[in-house]
């Protein structure tokens, strides 16, 4: 079992407010879609369906202020920025991955366990 230290629950500890930050799902995305190279914001932006032009401006920003994904600005008329992980933020891919096989490997006993959960909720139907 993983032993963790009490204070990694205290809501002041520094690794509990950069695990909200990676574990973040936007966060995650983007750096699964940076994965293949660097990409305009506008390209991730179109990648990621649903994500907001603010939420991925916010989390493009907390990625590169984490040291995970740097930010380029290209001369080319206009500006263009490009974003691109950075070996730190490779350091995170294998987890990631892993994770994205688990969920995919377990949706079924997830779905399962769901309609079992909203059956419970709902009780036993009359007739």
């Amino acid at each position: 079992m993983l032993e963790l230290e009490p204070l990694c629950f205290s809501s002041d500890c520094p690794s509990r407010a950069l695990f909200e930050q990676i574990a973040d799902k936007w966060s995650m995305m983007v750096l699964a879609v940076l994965d293949d190279g660097p990409q305009r914001f506008n390209a991730i932006r179109r990648r990621l369906q649903g994500v907001t032009q603010k939420a991925l401006t916010q989390c493009l920003r907390r990625l590169e202020r984490n040291g995970l994904v740097s930010r380029e600005v290209i001369s080319l008329s206009p500006v263009a920025v490009q974003y691109q992980i950075t070996p730190l933020g490779r350091t995170l891919q294998q987890p990631f991955r892993a994770l994205h096989e688990w969920t995919l490997a377990k949706l079924p006993e997830v779905d399962a366990a769901r309609q079992k959960f909203d059956a419970a909720a709902i009780g036993p139907t009359s007739t």
